[in-house]
């Protein structure tokens, strides 16, 4: 079993709260996180029909069997039952009672805002990080991993990538976007997935996809809401704050895996990674994806944005934390050349604070520190949040 870094959370938030709620992309390791974290508790899953049906009839008695608390994975499958589960914390608050899962972000928030609001811890379970993977003896090349992707079936299950992701993007459409949205034209969304797969790390211009796919703006809007409610992508914003320049104003779309990237794309193997036009932007998603994973893993929300103004000038990452504003420049390349420094000397001009630490992330052999910046191969950090933040 591939150990996670969430599992302290977990447990931590069992002490504190009557009910933890780990929410996160299907697949992700939900299920197997809380059987392992919690073997002792009853389990009971609303994927499941018969238990599905005996919830809907009669929401009372299904949780009245539950005195101890139980694991409740798919929430989202039956919201309601999150009301009647309010009246059994709230008779007996004992810290720990009940986990429960979702995948669905929207709903279950909607929901646990109306029932558990104070009730429950909010945890989120991406796929694998770069640091489980390497504590866990399964690391591979970063090209490697572009393609492969952070799915833990991929690695438990040793399951060929190819077929995997045709799996799962076919079982996400009919289960979770037919139930959210009413599609008439699959394909036509199965475009669209595959379109913005092309633009990851690029500025959303939402007119541009949908004249490419054939619909309107707000649908586009529509249907990127739908991929974020169910943790296929994230929109990262820009930053503006105590900035007085021209800034662009729309958010950049990054994919939650990046091996659903190169399979929409059809990049096959870590070679055709390596050459593909996209080669940049890939690894920024995965590099992006990893330190965001990586806040959630410790129970932080991160507060990550770019940088970009009229003229071009950019910084792929900046990370808020506390007083201060962290610039992060992310390159593909082998080679550093001091070109890869422009866009930190850039917002460094325009920023009216002081930067404490600044990095470039690039693939190559040798770590530097150059004008105060920190030049690091990211895979040469044994745990790289901390190296950011602490």
């Amino acid at each position: 079993m591939i150990e996670r870094n969430m599992a302290n959370e977990l447990l931590v938030s069992a002490t504190e709260f009557p009910v933890v709620t780990l929410l996160g992309p299907r697949q992700s390791g939900k299920t197997t996180l809380v059987k392992n974290v919690f073997p002792n508790k009853p389990y009971y899953s609303l994927e499941d029909p018969d238990t599905l049906a005996a919830a809907e009839i009669d929401p009372r008695n299904f949780l009245g069997q539950m005195s101890e608390g139980a694991i409740l994975d798919e929430v989202q499958r039956l919201p309601i039952l999150l009301s009647y589960l309010q009246g059994l914390v709230d008779q007996d608050q004992t810290t720990g009672r009940f986990v429960l899962t979702g995948s669905r972000q929207q709903l279950l928030h909607e929901a646990i805002n109306q029932s558990l609001a104070g009730r429950t811890a909010m945890l989120t379970l991406w796929p694998l990080s770069i640091n489980e993977l390497r504590y866990s003896n399964l690391i591979r090349s970063p090209f490697e991993l572009i393609v492969s992707g952070f799915f833990p079936r991929l690695y438990v299950n040793n399951i060929q990538t190819r077929h995997f992701y045709n799996s799962y993007l076919l079982t996400y459409i009919e289960r979770d976007v037919r139930s959210m949205i009413n599609i008439t034209n699959i394909s036509i969304f199965q475009k669209f997935i595959n379109l913005l797969a092309g633009r990851i790390g690029q500025i959303l211009n939402l007119s541009s996809l949908a004249n490419d796919v054939g619909v309107s703006p707000i649908t586009i809007r529509n249907w990127i809401s739908v991929l974020k409610a169910s943790y296929v992508i994230i929109e990262l914003l820009p930053y503006f704050e105590n900035i007085s320049k021209r800034l662009i104003k729309s958010p950049k779309i990054y994919f939650t895996d990046v091996g659903l990237v190169s399979f929409l794309l059809g990049i096959d193997d870590a070679e055709k990674a390596k050459t593909h036009y996209l080669r940049g932007n890939l690894y920024e998603n995965l590099i992006i994806i990893d330190i965001l994973k990586c806040f959630f893993n410790k129970g932080l929300r991160p507060e990550l944005y770019f940088y970009r103004d009229s003229h071009g000038n950019e910084v792929d990452l900046l990370i808020k934390h506390e007083d201060s504003v962290l610039p992060i420049e992310i390159k593909s390349a082998e080679t550093f050349t001091k070109h890869f420094m422009k866009g930190i000397h850039n917002f460094e001009k325009i920023y009216h604070k002081n930067i404490s630490k600044k990095f470039i992330f690039y693939n190559g052999d040798n770590n530097y520190n150059i004008s105060n910046i920190n030049i690091v191969n990211p895979f040469s950090l044994n745990n790289i949040l901390e190296y950011i933040i602490e």
